[in-house]
């Protein structure tokens, strides 16, 4: 049974219940035992009235002295008089009951009442801050709004300023006086040029500084720089402007030439020359774009019949085999690795030599007896073969068109067998003859070997990655090449030091033969080598 607060209502309480009877009932008078009469009207003396246990009004002298809680009966009444008792008391619990639930009703509308209140307050002052927030945002973008104002006005009366000084300086230019106004731009003018020591430059540029060391810093002389300068004056001369003068021509190719020739990086080149890192970059790719558009149609190009005719001449005496117009070479340039497509530029042959992940891009190219290039094709991914790059090439366009028949052009083992290109012997087991023929044919491919050799000894930027982008890459290696034939074709001597060695490995092609006219061609070549003296046992 549940256990209410008021013990005296509990049926299962202790039977000793005087600590609440005389707080719930102090008008009892006294508990006694009960008395030895039999009284069935419950009116006798001894007679008493059990709170609790008896339930009834009607009294026993014998069943009630047990009872520890006994009221002396009235001397008005009998059995019906302590009902009325029970009765009254019942309903002060009541009143109590209700008096409670009335107090803890107010105690919740008070607690309602001063909740309200807090929230109303919390809202007022949430208020208050939004508002004060919107005020000092508006304050701030109207003093901000002001400022930019200010700038503006500033600006524009700074290129006033420039402008006028400027007109004032060309009108004393044509007048022959005033040497303020020349001033004054002067001093404007170094807002708009940063002041960067070029000693360096100027020394390399003075008409005393020593041959040897010129050369060793461009890779050329002084007269074959000079020459290039001349050349492209033309295509890269710029205009002075009202606010600063033009870079001359001769800084600009020394800018691109030195960049190509040492492999720096820009900013080096810029601390050189005291100009800005994008400058410098700017400059290299204008003058790369210059020397193929001005110089690429004058230094390298496919040689006319009467060029071809002495070419052969020159590789018969070489090598002994006949109507060879040049020799063919495959190199790799590393790159950094591009954002996309970056397994079509790796390099698995290199990366497996270098233990480390290579990225290529690779330059074919045709030259002749002097190492003077007759045909490049530049910019083809690593990963692609030699017939490939071959197939992919203008050289190969040429043959198709039937431009190159009764010639040889002599490629690597990585090339394939054609009508017009003529290649070693490469499956196992070879004759004596066909030995003697790939020892022969050796000589003409270290032509063009020794040429790339010499190609990228004298511009170390082709040794390792550059930080030129992959499609301005092409430009920059097509004027390497037109430059080297310059140097060729003036005899400019390459110092020792710049000597560097080529590493490329070649695969062979899945068809080495593609035409069974050239494998007879070749194999007539091979015994004419043998039999008639050109090739002797020296293999042996």
């Amino acid at each position: 049974m549940e256990l209410t607060s008021f013990p005296f209502l509990n049926q299962d309480a202790p039977d000793d219940l005087s600590p609440f009877s005389s707080f719930l009932f102090p008008d009892m008078a006294s508990f006694a035992p009960a008395g030895d009469g039999d009284d069935d009207g419950g009116g006798g003396g001894g007679g008493s009235y059990s709170f609790g246990a008896g339930g009834s009004g009607s009294g026993s002298g014998s069943g009630s002295g047990s009872q520890p809680f006994k009221r002396r009966r009235k001397e008005e009444g009998g059995g019906q008089h302590g009902n009325g008792d029970g009765g009254g008391s019942v309903g002060e619990i009541v009143a109590s009951l209700a008096l409670i639930e009335e107090e803890e009703k107010r105690e919740r509308e008070s607690f309602f009442a001063e909740s309200t209140r807090g929230k109303a307050t919390l809202d007022w002052n949430f208020g208050r801050e939004v508002q004060a927030a919107g005020d000092y945002y508006s304050q701030f973008q109207e003093h901000y709004d002001g400022a930019n104002e200010l700038e503006m006005r500033k600006n524009k009366r700074t290129r006033q300023s420039a402008a006028a000084a400027a007109a004032a300086a060309a009108v004393a230019a044509e007048g022959g006086e005033g040497d303020a106004p020349v001033q004054g731009v002067g001093q404007h003018r170094r807002l708009w040029v940063k002041d960067r020591s070029k000693d360096w430059w100027e020394k390399c540029s003075s008409p005393e500084f020593p041959e040897e060391e010129f050369r060793r810093e461009f890779r050329m002389s002084k007269g074959t720089f000079e020459f290039i300068c001349n050349e492209l004056d033309a295509a890269v001369t710029k205009k002075n402007t009202m606010l600063r003068d033009a870079i001359p021509v001769r800084q600009r190719v020394a800018v691109c030439v030195w960049r190509l020739a040492t492999g720096e990086p820009l900013r080096l080149v810029s601390k050189r020359f005291g100009l800005g890192i994008s400058t410098c970059h700017k400059l290299v790719l204008e003058v790369c774009s210059a020397i193929r558009n001005v110089l690429m149609p004058k230094f390298l190009q496919w040689p006319d019949d009467g060029q071809l005719a002495a070419i052969k001449q020159e590789f018969e005496a070489v090598s002994g085999i006949p109507r060879v117009c040049g020799a063919m070479y495959t190199t790799h340039i590393p790159i950094i690795a591009p954002k996309i497509s970056v397994a079509a530029y790796l390099n698995r042959r290199h990366t497996e030599r270098n233990q480390k992940t290579t990225y290529t891009i690779t330059v074919q190219g045709v030259v002749d007896p002097r190492g003077v290039f007759t045909d490049v094709c530049i910019g083809w991914p690593g990963s692609m073969p030699d017939d490939q790059v071959l197939q992919k090439s203008a050289l190969h366009q040429r043959a198709g068109k039937g431009l190159l028949k009764d010639v040889w052009v002599v490629g690597n083992p990585g090339h394939p067998l054609t009508d017009s290109i003529l290649v070693p012997y490469t499956h196992q087991n070879i004759t004596w003859t066909q030995h003697a023929f790939n020892q022969k044919l050796a000589d003409v491919r270290g032509v063009a070997r020794e040429a790339f050799a010499r190609l990228k000894g004298r511009w170390a930027c082709l040794q390792k990655r550059t930080e030129v982008k992959l499609q301005d890459l092409p430009v920059v290696l097509g004027a390497c090449c037109v430059l080297h034939n310059i140097c060729e074709a003036r005899n400019e001597a390459m110092e020792p030091d710049t000597r560097f060695d080529i590493f490329d490995d070649e695969m062979l092609p899945d068809n080495p033969v593609r035409s069974a006219a050239a494998a007879q061609a070749r194999d007539q070549i091979a015994h004419n080598l043998l039999h008639h003296g050109f090739a002797g046992t020296s293999f042996l």
